[in-house]
């Protein structure tokens, strides 16, 4: 039976939860047999001590464990926090209000073209708020789950460094 490692296609359902301000676990995500999550282990951009807490393990293995934020997506960052003038979301003079919504996430991209996910926090008069945190950083991350499936990546797959077909990229 394979084991998880380097260049396997892993496919997996777990739960997902983090600690909150009150210390209570909150689940915040599942991946459900019919829509597991599928990454290519040492190429999926996961944080390494989530690969390495999968590592070994085989199809029908169950796992628990935690992240803290340093193992995962580092502490929020206040400075991620910034004022970007509204103009800059206008496309041809206007902007876009189902686009430009509280609570939105919206792909950016900074001065040395490097493409980011912004959360809109707040809409002003003349700025908008962003907040280009993980989406889960400062959080402990909980997960419980189970191994659906382990296999040989394809050559293609590992050149191209994701997983196709079911659950992965389509070209």
């Amino acid at each position: 039976m394979a084991q998880i490692s380097e260049n396997k296609v892993v496919t997996i359902t777990y739960d997902l939860s983090v600690t909150d301000e009150n210390q209570e676990k909150v689940l915040v995500e599942s991946a459900e047999e019919d829509a597991p999550m599928v990454f290519l282990f040492g190429q999926s951009g996961l944080p390494e001590e989530f690969e390495r807490q999968l590592s070994g393990k085989s199809t029908g293995d169950s796992f628990t464990f935690s992240l803290t934020p340093e193992q995962a997506y580092g502490e929020y960052d206040e400075q991620a926090v910034v004022e970007i003038p509204k103009n800059v979301f206008e496309i041809d003079g206007q902007i876009d209000g189902e686009m430009l919504q509280v609570g939105n996430f919206l792909p950016m991209a900074d001065n040395q073209g490097h493409h980011m996910q912004g959360k809109v926090v707040e809409i002003g008069d003349s700025a908008v708020k962003m907040d280009f945190n993980h989406p889960l950083a400062g959080m402990v991350m909980h997960f419980d789950g189970k191994v659906a499936e382990v296999r040989e990546a394809t050559q293609e797959e590992m050149e191209h460094g994701h997983v196709h077909g079911e659950g992965g990229h389509q070209h």
